[in-house]
């Protein structure tokens, strides 16, 4: 059962929409319908890419890191996001921890609140 939270492997969408390689992704939350359709953000090993203050790593030294799945030291990229069918998710790596998800969520979240006022 798929659940916020979860790392998952999906063939990730390029900007230019063009047919992406199978990378992780972070399950942020089911879409609102009928359908089982979830928000996801692209999860990469290349730190350098990271946005401070609003990327999250997930380092092998972190509590979570022994149940996310991950083989190493990667950057959450919150800025990276998808909307995918379920059945295009390819089976669970692993998770991290609520509280991790909740911190995302919350960047998320103030950067969208922020793009709308004026």
């Amino acid at each position: 059962m798929k659940k916020p939270g979860q790392i998952a492997v999906v063939r990730f969408p390029r900007p230019d929409l063009e047919v992406g390689k199978l990378r992780p992704v972070l399950l942020i939350a089911k879409l609102p319908g009928d359908f089982d359709d979830w928000l996801v953000c692209m999860i990469s090993t290349q730190l350098r890419h990271e946005i401070t203050g609003f990327d999250e790593t997930v380092r092998s030294s972190d509590p979570d890191f022994a149940g996310c799945g991950l083989k190493v030291t990667s950057l959450v990229r919150i800025a990276r996001l998808a909307a995918v069918e379920g059945k295009a998710l390819i089976g669970a790596l692993g998770e991290i921890s609520a509280e991790r998800v909740a911190r995302i969520r919350s960047h998320l979240g103030a950067w969208l609140t922020a793009q709308i006022a004026p």
